[in-house]
């Protein structure tokens, strides 16, 4: 899209036109329908829904509601599709925008990390009237299921799927997103597919990682029954939990949750 047209949609949301001068324009990836770090997923009509309610949304910081905290706004999205699957064998579709900054002194070190690519990743907050479950179907909205996100059930993991948007409400930058190719966009849509961590990847990792906690649980006096816990409870563990759990054991601490008190791990097993 011309710069030109960009500036035409963009003053629609302004009190006087502005010009190119005047404003900061960068693209950004809004989120997708692969699943997430939450176990969760967009549909693809969610993003479609998306797409109409995120247009003239506000830009935060970290999901704070405050108006000290709004920093650009987006004038345009769109649903772009691309050609591959996603993890859970669809086509893989993402919701791609444009945000607007008015150039001030104040934000100029904040457009400079943007395009140092130090302010980067996004997430988005909205309002979904359905959560699927990818087991059993049920609407959690409406009826509990008994199955846990991120667990395994006759070798299908389970995750919800979202849908049904009745609300945008904004957009954030944030340190860690749920969705790993969330953020602010420079390349090409085939450079990001070639640069994204396959799932083959993620499972090496996983399995390096519960290696490492499996020994450090066992060479740990007295920790026999932390390292049963583990076995018991890793597959509903999350990669940013192992992770965090291994830096944790490789300071020769104990997770309190696992020493003291593991009845937050074993409920998650209900």
């Amino acid at each position: 899209m011309e710069q030109k047209e960009l500036l035409e949609k963009l003053n629609k949301f302004t009190r006087r036109e502005l010009t190119e001068e005047e404003v900061y324009i960068f693209p950004v990836t809004l989120c997708d329908n692969e699943v997430d770090r939450d176990n969760e997923c967009f549909s693809r009509k969610a993003l479609e829904e998306m797409a109409e309610k995120f247009i003239g949304v506000t830009g935060i910081f970290d999901h704070d509601p405050k108006g000290g905290n709004q920093t650009a706004r987006l004038f345009y999205t769109e649903v772009a599709e691309e050609d591959r699957e996603n993890s859970i064998g669809e086509k893989y579709a993402c919701l791609r925008g444009f945000a607007y900054m008015v150039r001030t002194a104040s934000n100029a070190d904040l457009i400079s990390e943007i395009d140092g690519g130090i302010k980067k990743e996004v997430s988005v907050s909205c309002s979904a009237d359905r959560q699927i479950c990818s087991i059993c179907g049920a609407d959690r909205r409406v009826k509990a299921c008994r199955h846990v996100k991120g667990r395994k059930y006759d070798g299908k993991k389970c995750y919800v799927t979202l849908d049904g948007i009745s609300d945008a409400y904004e957009w954030s930058f944030v340190a860690v997103p749920a969705q790993v190719c969330a953020g602010v966009t420079k390349k090409s849509a085939e450079e990001i597919a070639e640069q994204e961590v396959t799932e083959e990847e993620l499972r090496e990792r996983r399995a390096e990682l519960e290696a490492k906690i499996r020994r450090a649980l066992m060479l740990k006096s007295g920790e026999n029954k932390a390292a049963e816990l583990f076995e018991n409870v890793r597959d509903m563990l999350e990669l940013s939990e192992l992770e965090e759990l291994g830096k944790t054991l490789a300071v020769g601490k104990t997770p309190k949750s696992f020493a003291e008190d593991n009845s937050a791990y074993m409920t998650r097993g209900l």
